[in-house]
């Protein structure tokens, strides 16, 4: 029978979804490059162990170093992207993010011993780095689409969990060499390894997937030029409202009301909070916590229950289907429409709309 590692079955998941996220057109390629490259650094490591480990080649093995300092900065700055409103993709100023790969090289020819350590303590400290990204929760991904600003989150503590167990089982693989004379080394580095690597790749197949479908910016030079009128009122609102009752948090959250309901920004599908931002002259930090501290929600909730109110007025009154009612009201995904639609009605879009129209026989009146 031919044997065939686990590895390979992951690197068969993650180019199937590679190859989704290309088809998906160039725009989406280009906005989501870095979680492409990610998704390919990926299939490429796993396809390594699968040759390392399940058929004994040691010749991959400089490259399975090598690609492994890439990992874990190359996460990094893609999460680190949907953190950013501005200056997206890589820069110049990012060549430091490269000293870990650049020492492995010179350490594989003057000095390998410390290798291992070198790749330890890389993983580690961009796990914890990316946890502390994550810390602002979902409202801290400004460039990530509202749509799915909470699934972007739970990847991005996904993959810096994922770092911080690689980082912590490689100390185990060193530690049963230096104890148990390496009885379980390899398959502690085969399992550990395929299954960190597939948490990655899962947690970037679902960021770039959140972030591949999205439009671009919408906003026009006629509505740049009327959005003055929202930034003078903010600016008016809070000079009369007193600091200590958080005043300019509530005229920014009064602001923020009537652009939504005058301009139905919730319908555009890209919408995200550095888009809100720029509409209204503000940092997106400030917009998010006039949302958090006046709503008592994440801005990704507190869009979407403008877009589960819209379509609710569809469902009640007009005969159009549930899947296009998931893009009209400003949805990507009917999964994120099902369960934002069930958190704010406490039913499905399908029961609302029956009991909806059994209310409408009821009030008929008769004869």
């Amino acid at each position: 029978m031919i044997f065939i590692p686990l590895s390979f079955a992951v690197s068969l998941f993650l180019v199937a979804f590679l190859l989704r996220l290309l088809l998906q057109g160039r725009e989406s390629l280009v906005r989501n490059h870095l979680f492409v490259l990610l998704i390919a650094l990926y299939a490429a490591q796993t396809t390594l162990v699968g040759l390392r480990w399940g058929y004994g080649m040691t010749a991959v093995l400089p490259l399975l170093s090598l690609l492994a300092t890439a990992i874990p900065p190359l996460t990094y700055l893609a999460f680190r992207d949907l953190a950013r409103e501005e200056g997206a993709g890589l820069s110049l100023a990012d060549w430091p993010h490269l000293l870990p790969t650049a020492a492995l090289v010179v350490l594989h020819f003057v000095w390998r011993d410390p290798i291992d350590l070198l790749i330890i303590v890389e993983f580690l400290a961009y796990g914890l780095r990316l946890l502390w990204l994550a810390r602002l929760g979902p409202d801290g991904l400004v460039a990530a689409r509202l749509d799915g600003t909470l699934r972007s989150h739970r990847s991005l503590l996904l993959a810096a969990l994922a770092l911080v167990a690689s980082a912590f089982t490689d100390i185990a693989i060193s530690l049963d060499l230096l104890w148990g004379e390496g009885r379980h080394s390899a398959l502690m580095v085969s399992a550990a390894t395929t299954v960190i690597l597939l948490l990655l790749g899962i947690a970037a197949v679902v960021a770039g997937a959140e972030e591949g479908d999205g439009e671009g910016d919408e906003v026009g030079e006629k509505e740049e030029v009327g959005d003055e009128n929202v930034r003078a009122s903010v600016d008016a609102s809070a000079s009369r409202l007193p600091q200590a009752l958080s005043g300019e948090h509530e005229a920014v959250a009064a602001s923020l009301d009537r652009l939504m309901a005058e301009r139905r920004l919730y319908g555009d599908t890209g919408l995200n909070l550095g888009k809100l931002a720029r509409r209204m002259g503000l940092p997106a930090r400030t917009v998010s916590q006039a949302v958090n501290r006046v709503h008592g929600m994440s801005v990704s909730q507190y869009v979407n229950n403008f877009r589960v109110a819209e379509a609710c007025r569809l469902l009640a009154e007009t005969d159009m289907p549930v899947t296009r009612i998931v893009f009209e009201a400003g949805f990507m995904t009917k999964s994120n429409f099902n369960r934002e639609f069930l958190r704010v009605t406490g039913s499905s879009p399908t029961a609302f709309r029956a009991a909806q129209r059994a209310a409408a026989l009821t009030d008929e009146p008769a004869g």
